[in-house]
């Protein structure tokens, strides 16, 4: 995530989400997947 995120020019993920399932057929399996919302940061004037 951190490597998209920057090819893609945004600074940092926030609102980040992680799911995972479990499946067993024989043999164990976890699938996962996450998710957020990039976000370009810029500094704040005084």
């Amino acid at each position: 995530m951190r490597a998209a995120t920057h090819s893609h020019g945004a600074d940092a993920v926030v609102g980040i989400d992680v799911d995972y399932e479990t499946i067993d057929q024989g043999q164990s399996v976890m699938m996962n997947c996450a998710s957020g919302t990039e976000v370009v940061l810029e500094p704040v004037g005084e």
